[in-house]
């Protein structure tokens, strides 16, 4: 795989500094254009009820999985059945510390029927200090390593470091450079770091500045991890959806939520889809519009639901998730 180097961008892209995230939504609109054309004319013509087989996957943050063994939130996932798994590296590590092997975890994973679709850890690979980003990179070398020891071939990248009312804002084009490294890093493990949108987050709250920076990242891995309630908790309009190329969506992190407002609503509002206010069908048929086929994976930080039998949260889940589907 070609190798991108680091080092500045053209002058001409400098003008494109953004001041507001209004301003990031207009370059990033054309930067995808192209993208949007394609996705538009593959999806002219008429699309069948279940065309597209979309694959089923539990983040485990939805079963409070810190509290439960990864080995047993494997067997919850298997016995829903879903079709992948979704990690929270935090539980590998206490694995290998209680004497469990990678290799054992890896087969247990596989010989369940199910894949590492994706993993969560949060190296801080957007920061603005070069030596403690530079150690978040060889974390993230660590961290991408486990996640391919184990099968998987993607790890979440949000704006770890960066999100706090009291970070400083991170222009667009540092971001995109910062991601490209980020890329690099992935493409000698041979994992793909997906840039996520953070609702709450001071940097990358808006799908119109993901979209610049993974453009920015001039990279051919470069891909966006969209999630609906982040999508609402920073003020991106739905129907922005249209701008992302379906290959460029690996994983799509699926929840609705209630009717709050977003600058009150946190994480632990999120519910079931098809269980609150957000318009996930119609969601889901814009994503599926522009060519997505891939991932969908239940993420949900709900305190009632971990009072609750993870195996019944797990086939709830699953069972709503199926049913927002649109035909």
């Amino acid at each position: 795989m070609k190798k991108y180097q680091s080092g500045s961008l053209p002058s001409s892209r400098r003008k494109f500094l953004f001041e507001s995230s209004s301003a990031a939504a207009s370059i990033a609109t054309g930067l995808a254009m192209a993208n949007v054309a394609a996705a538009e004319t593959k999806a002219s013509s008429p699309r069948q009820p279940n065309e597209n087989k979309m694959r089923y996957c539990l983040n485990t943050s939805t079963i409070q999985g810190e509290m439960i063994p990864i080995w047993e939130q494997v067997e919850i996932a298997k016995r829903a059945g879903y079709n992948g798994i979704e990690i929270w590296l935090r539980d590998v590590d206490k694995f290998e510390k209680d004497g469990g092997k990678r290799s054992d975890l890896k087969k247990h994973i596989a010989d369940s029927g199910l894949t590492v679709e994706s993993a969560i850890a949060f190296a801080a690979w957007i920061i603005n200090d070069d030596e403690a980003r530079k150690r978040g990179l060889e974390q993230a070398k660590r961290e991408m390593q486990m996640v391919v020891d184990l099968g998987g071939k993607r790890i979440a990248a949000p704006p770890a470091g960066a999100s706090n009312a009291g970070s400083p804002m991170i222009s667009l084009d540092d971001a995109g450079l910062r991601y490209r490294d980020l890329l690099n890093v992935g493409a000698q493990i041979g994992c793909v770091p997906q840039i996520e949108v953070w609702g709450f987050s001071k940097n990358l709250s808006k799908l119109s500045q993901v979209l610049y920076v993974a453009a920015a990242a001039q990279h051919p891995d470069a891909c966006i991890l969209p999630d609906i309630y982040h999508l609402y908790k920073g003020g991106s309009e739905f129907e922005d959806i249209k701008f992302l190329a379906g290959n460029k969506i690996e994983v799509f992190h699926l929840n609705d939520y209630p009717d709050i407002p977003r600058e009150k609503i946190n994480d632990s509002d999120r519910v079931y889809p098809g269980d609150g206010i957000a318009p996930v069908t119609e969601v889901l048929r814009r994503v599926m519009a522009t060519g997505f086929n891939g991932v969908l994976s239940l993420e949900l930080f709900n305190r009632k639901y971990w009072e609750q039998d993870p195996n019944v949260v797990a086939a709830e889940g699953l069972r709503k998730m199926k049913a927002v589907i649109p035909t």
